[in-house]
């Protein structure tokens, strides 16, 4: 099981890093390793210490 360590990213947020292989895997990075335009995810909350992300695609900002 790989660990990923959550980091404060300011005052407010806090951030986990996704290995580059999972995200080269859902073909999120380019041939450079770098992301794929814009990627928005959700996140959200199952129970104690449980998190789901799903990505959100064709997502509309008003």
């Amino acid at each position: 099981m790989a660990l990923n360590k959550l980091r404060q990213l300011d005052r407010n947020t806090y951030g986990v890093t996704i290995p580059k292989d999972d995200l080269r895997l859902e073909g999120l990075l380019d041939e450079n390793g770098d992301l794929v335009d814009e990627q928005h995810l959700h996140i959200q909350r199952t129970d104690d210490g449980e998190w789901t992300l799903e990505r959100v695609e064709n997502l509309e900002l008003s």
